[in-house]
């Protein structure tokens, strides 16, 4: 300041450490004082304390790239540091994305105080099995990420297996309940020719979805030429299309009979809607085609919605009388969506429809998904009036179990029983299942019925109606 004669100040994040050892953050100036001609006399030198501000300005900078709860890097630390390695990296580094198995079930049964518990469990046992030099993260619910800096992909390799194993042994224990939890992990390889963090990213949360659709606590490594990882590609174009054809409403009402086994050729009264999408040149195109996609990417309740509102349009068309009785499909997702639920019942009150002539078809795998919630939606349809039919049963490892707390009045029988009925476990399979129908007085059905042999054979083993291309095959819903 004296040599230039100007107020100077120094850089930025200056600090004065006393005697004691005690630092303050400062922000400080010199000034010159001149006198009447102009000539420097003094000078003014400034300290201002800012520690409490510097602390503050600290905390929010942290808190913006972390998570609270368990002090890792949240998703837009992570990226950052992502993004910087990508610029600068020289050598093969590996990025882990992972995905714990049961927090959902821990956080259901026991609190949120439970599932934060865990979280920070699974945080100290991830950060003991890397290096300082790694980066881990949190990225939002029960996924992780894992930054491997400078790291072989076989050494990352070992390093998750250790992680799984880590996890596998590990029980959390909440008061009285004990859970055994793991982890999926989606492994890819990051060299100097990657480029995109988008790219890279998606690729290793493929790889997660691929280890966990593959049974779950256990790595998968991306490869380019992975027949997995294509399949799950396809899914997200048919998502795309899903999307497009939801817009352009170019999605189909069809309806499948479903015939008493003893009036097979009587009048048909009962039959299953079902959906089929229209390609951009009008092409059918079957479920099993865009239903998986439909399913990944959260999809189903949008279909489910425009079938009720369809098949109420159409109803309304053709007069509004219901003849007979309606199974429409429910998904999974449609079932544990309280919104969904108060849709549907709006849109029967609403329309004034008879509910007792409609008949939901829910699979035994997301009936015994959420058991509780399901059996709540079942309860609040049927004090309408609705009916019930369970369907694909026989499919889960528990069927009997569960059935009787589910107020259902139809059961299916899985098709693959049926296809297969020629052999004598499958016969003796059904056969129990319509011993406990009648127990519960409840309606069985078989689907998949190719032929009129397989439906007397049904008839003998105790079924009441059927289903399938041996009956009658899928038609548009308007020409009922």
């Amino acid at each position: 300041m004296l040599a230039e004669g100007i107020i100077v100040g120094l850089a930025n994040h200056t600090i004065l450490i006393a005697k004691d050892g005690s630092e303050r953050s400062i922000e400080d100036s010199a000034a010159p004082i001149r006198n009447s001609t102009g000539e420097i006399i003094g000078t003014v030198l400034v300290f201002h304390d800012v520690t409490e501000a510097r602390r503050l300005s600290k905390q929010l900078t942290w808190q913006a790239t972390h998570d609270e709860l368990t002090g890792l890097f949240n998703r837009r630390g992570f990226e950052a540091q992502l993004a910087e390695l990508l610029v600068t990296v020289d050598s093969p580094s590996v990025l882990c994305y992972l995905d714990l198995d049961q927090f959902k079930l821990v956080n259901d049964t026991c609190g949120h105080a439970a599932g934060d518990l865990l979280l920070q469990q699974v945080t100290d046992s991830l950060n003991n099995q890397v290096r300082i030099t790694d980066v881990v993260a949190r990225l939002g619910g029960d996924e992780f990420a894992i930054l491997l800096r400078q790291c072989s992909l076989e050494f990352a390799r070992r390093i998750a297996n250790l992680m799984c194993q880590s996890l596998r042994e590990q029980r959390f224990v909440w008061g009285e309940h004990s859970f055994a939890v793991g982890v999926s992990i989606g492994i890819v390889e990051i060299t100097p020719e990657t480029r995109s963090l988008t790219t890279v990213l998606a690729a290793a949360d493929a790889a997660c979805y691929a280890a966990k659709e593959a049974g779950r606590n256990r790595i998968h490594v991306y490869r380019t030429d992975d027949l997995v990882l294509s399949r799950q590609r396809d899914e997200q174009q048919w998502c795309l299309r899903i999307d497009q054809a939801l817009e352009a409403h170019r999605f189909q009402l069809y309806h499948q009979p479903i015939a008493r086994v003893d009036e097979i050729d009587g009048v048909r009264t009962h039959t299953e809607l079902l959906v089929r999408m229209l390609g951009e040149k009008g092409k059918i195109i079957p479920p099993m085609a865009f239903i998986p996609a439909a399913e990944r990417y959260h999809r189903m309740a949008k279909i489910d919605e425009w079938v009720i509102l369809h098949f109420l349009a159409e109803l309304s068309r053709q007069g509004g009388n219901l003849d007979g009785l309606y199974n429409i499909n429910l998904s999974g997702a449609s079932l544990n969506d309280e919104e969904f639920l108060t849709f549907l019942k709006a849109q029967l009150i609403q329309k004034s429809v008879d509910a007792t002539k409609i008949c939901f078809e829910i699979t035994e795998t997301a009936a015994i998904s959420n058991l509780h919630r399901v059996t709540t939606f079942m309860k609040s349809l049927k004090q309408l009036g609705c009916q019930f039919a369970l369907d694909d049963f026989g499919s889960g490892m528990s069927s009997f179990r569960y059935l009787k707390q589910l107020p259902v009045d139809y059961i299916k029988i899985d098709g693959d029983f049926v296809q297969k009925l020629n052999e004598p476990v499958n016969q003796a399979i059904v056969q129990s299942i319509c011993s406990i129908g009648q127990a519960m007085d409840v309606q069985i059905v078989a689907e998949r019925v190719e032929n009129l042999a397989t439906a007397a054979q049904l008839r003998a083993l105790g079924v009441d109606y059927v289903q399938g291309y041996g009956i009658a095959r899928p038609s548009p819903f308007g020409s009922l």
